[in-house]
């Protein structure tokens, strides 16, 4: 009975219906794709939620957003200037300096504003800079991945 069950499984092997997508050499997997975006959705999200749900005035507000949005532009230009000099493309050393330092100030905004924040309890200023951290890798990571899958494609 065991040889049965063993040749069962063996045909199973054999007409396997699942679908093979062939991905470009170079191209990150779709399971990675969507985790990125998946985890750039999950950060910007819980962070919006939690400034919603925040008992902090509208200014505050305001300054959390746009600390979120600077950080998120200056991650994604940073990946990208730091990506095109590895490939040769010209990026003037001004750009490649002023991305650093956009990257840099709104981390330390995000760092000085959470730790001036006396209205906000310590686990909240945790979820903030945790949120904060996790969109800005999520970005730099659907950039980067949007960027390979530009390039594979380029190649054929």
């Amino acid at each position: 009975m065991s040889n049965d069950s063993e040749v069962l499984f063996d045909k199973g092997k054999q007409n396997d219906p699942k679908l093979k997508v062939e991905r470009k050499e170079g191209e990150p997997t779709a399971a990675f794709k969507g985790a990125s975006w998946a985890a750039l959705l999950v950060g910007v999200a819980g962070y919006f939620i939690g400034l919603f749900n925040a008992s902090m005035e509208l200014n505050e507000k305001g300054y959390y957003f746009a600390v979120l949005v600077f950080g998120l532009y200056s991650a994604v230009s940073l990946q990208k200037a730091v990506r095109d000099k590895e490939e040769g493309i010209p990026v003037t050393n001004i750009y490649y300096g002023i991305s650093w330092f956009a990257l840099i100030v709104a981390i330390s905004l995000m760092a000085i504003g959470l730790y001036n924040a006396g209205s906000i309890v310590l686990s909240e200023k945790g979820f903030y800079g945790m949120a904060f951290v996790l969109s800005l890798f999520a970005a730099i990571t659907v950039q980067k991945n949007i960027r390979d899958a530009q390039r594979a494609r380029e190649r054929d």
